[in-house]
C-alpha cells in the first residue's frame, strides 16, 4: 500500500515561509544585544531585555492567535502577521533609543509568534496523520537551518557590513517569506456553530490545548536547558580559548539534525514516541556534559553533534505528540500551546542561568543544565511515557498518562 504523499506544495511553501521568519529572528537575536550597547549605549541588562522581549511578545502572539486562527482563517492570519513583520523590520532602521527599540522588539515578537503558529497549523493540517512524526520532523528542519544560518550570518555581517546591512538582509528575508505565502492554497477548516462559539470563550481551555500541556512542559524544560547554549556559548568559548570551534557548533548541530530527523520521524511513526524520547533526552544531557568539560575543539564539535541528535529528536517528537493530541479544529491551539512553553523557556533560561554564572562559572552552568535535562526522563515518564503501551505505539496512537489526564482535568476546571 502506497504511503500518503507528504512533501506537497502547501507543505513546502509553509516550511519556506517558516524558514525565513525564523532566519530573521535568529539573525537579529545574535545582533540586537550588541546593537543596543554599541549604538544606543544601553547597559548589558537593558540589552538582554531587548533580546528577551522578542520571545516574551512571541508568547503573547501565540496565545492570542491560537484560538483565533481557525476563525479568521489560517492563510489570512499568516499573511497579516508577515506583513506586520516586514513593516516592523523596516522600522529598525529608524531606532534611536532603547524605549523605541523595546516597543519594536515587542511588536515584532508578537507578529513572529502569530506567523509561526499559523504556518505550523497549516502544515499540521496538510500532513497525513499516519506520517505525522515524519512530516513534522521535515518541517522543523526549516527552524534547524535557520538556527545554523542566522547566527552565522549575524556574526559575519556584523564584522564586515554593520547593523544597517543586517537590517537590510532581514528585510529581504521578510519580503521573501511574505511573497511565498501568496502561493499557499491549503483549504480552510470550516467550524461548526459549537466550535465557533468555543473560540469566543475566555478560560484556560480557550488559551491552551489542555491535552498538549503535559508534553509541552517536557519540551519546555529541554529548551530551557538548551537556552544556556544560545546565551553563553560565545562567552564560554572565549574563556576556554575555543572560539573557532564554538563558531562551528551550530553548523555541526544543523548537519546532525538534517541527517537524523527524517529517520527519527519514521521511527516515531512506526515504533512510537517512547522509543524516540527516552534515548533522545539522555543523548541531549550527555551533550551538555561534554560541552561543560571541553578542553579541545573536537570536544566542542562532539558536544554539538550530541546536542543536535538529542534536542532535534525531542523537538520533533514532542511537537508531533502535541499535534496528534488535538482535534483538527484545535490544531492551531495545540501548536500555540507547544510553542508558548518553548518561548517561556527561551525567555527565562538565559536569565536564570545567568544568575548562576558568578558563583559556578560557565562550566558549572552546563553541568547544571545537563543534570536538569537528564531529570526530564523521569518527568516524561510521569507525564506521558508511562501511559504509552507497546500496543498503542505499534498502532501509532498517543495515549495520555494518568498524570497528564489529571493535569488537563484540573486546568479545564480552572
Amino acid at each position: 500500500m502506497d504511503k500518503p504523499k507528504l512533501l506537497t506544495k502547501n507543505f513546502l511553501i509553509a516550511a519556506f515561509v517558516n524558514f525565513f521568519a525564523a532566519l530573521n529572528y535568529y539573525l537579529l537575536m545574535v545582533s540586537i544585544s550588541a546593537f543596543s550597547v554599541e549604538r544606543l549605549h544601553s547597559s548589558h541588562s537593558q540589552a538582554g531585555l531587548a533580546s528577551g522581549m522578542f520571545m516574551i511578545a512571541a508568547l503573547f502572539g501565540r496565545l492570542y492567535s491560537g484560538k483565533r486562527i481557525e476563525r479568521f482563517g489560517q492563510k489570512k492570519t499568516l499573511r497579516v502577521a508577515l506583513i506586520s513583520g516586514l513593516v516592523l523590520t523596516l522600522v529598525y532602521f529608524k531606532v534611536n533609543g532603547m524605549t523605541s527599540l523595546l516597543v519594536i522588539r515587542f511588536l515584532h515578537g508578537a507578529s513572529f509568534g502569530i506567523a509561526s503558529t499559523a504556518a505550523g497549523t497549516i502544515v499540521a493540517n496538510v500532513i497525513p496523520r499516519k506520517r505525522c512524526g515524519e512530516g513534522l520532523g521535515y518541517y522543523m528542519l526549516s527552524v534547524t537551518l535557520a538556527l545554523a544560518v542566522g547566527p552565522f550570518l549575524g556574526i559575519f555581517i556584523n564584522r564586515h557590513g554593520g547593523y544597517g546591512v543586517i537590517f537590510l538582509v532581514c528585510t529581504i528575508f521578510a519580503t521573501l517569506g511574505l511573497a511565498a505565502s501568496l502561493f499557499l492554497s491549503s483549504p480552510e477548516i470550516e467550524l461548526t456553530r459549537e466550535e465557533l462559539k468555543a473560540t469566543r470563550g475566555f478560560n484556560l481551555g480557550s488559551l491552551f490545548e489542555l491535552k498538549a500541556v503535559p508534553i509541552s512542559i517536557i519540551c519546555g524544560v529541554v529548551i530551557f536547558c538548551y537556552s544556556s547554549i544560545l546565551a553563553f556559548l560565545a562567552s564560554y568559548s572565549k574563556e576556554i580559548h575555543l572560539v573557532e570551534a564554538a563558531s562551528l557548533l551550530f553548523v555541526v548541530y544543523a548537519v546532525v539534525v538534517l541527517v537524523s530527523r527524517p529517520l527519527v520521524g519514521r521511527i516515531f511513526d512506526s515504533r512510537g514516541e517512547n522509543v524516540v524520547m527516552y534515548p533522545a533526552i539522555v543523548i541531549f544531557a550527555l551533550g551538555l556534559a561534554v560541552l561543560s568539560q571541553s578542553h579541545h575543539g573536537y570536544a566542542i564539535l562532539a558536544a554539538g553533534a550530541l546536542i543536535g541528535l538529542g534536542a532535534g529528536a525531542v523537538q520533533s517528537a514532542t511537537q508531533a505528540i502535541a499535534v496528534k493530541s488535538a482535534l483538527p479544529h484545535r490544531m492551531g491551539l495545540a501548536n500555540a500551546t507547544y510553542f508558548a512553553f518553548s518561548d517561556v523557556a527561551v525567555g527565562t533560561g538565559p536569565f536564570v542561568f545567568g544568575l548562576l554564572v558568578p558563583s559556578i562559572g560557565f562550566r558549572g552552568v552546563y553541568v547544571s543544565a545537563g543534570v536538569l535535562a537528564l531529570s526530564c526522563t523521569f518527568l516524561y515518564h510521569a507525564l506521558h511515557g508511562r501511559g504509552v503501551s507497546p500496543q498503542s505505539a505499534a498502532d501509532v496512537q498517543t495515549t495520555q498518562s494518568g498524570s497528564a489526564k489529571t493535569i488537563a482535568a484540573l486546568l479545564q476546571e480552572t
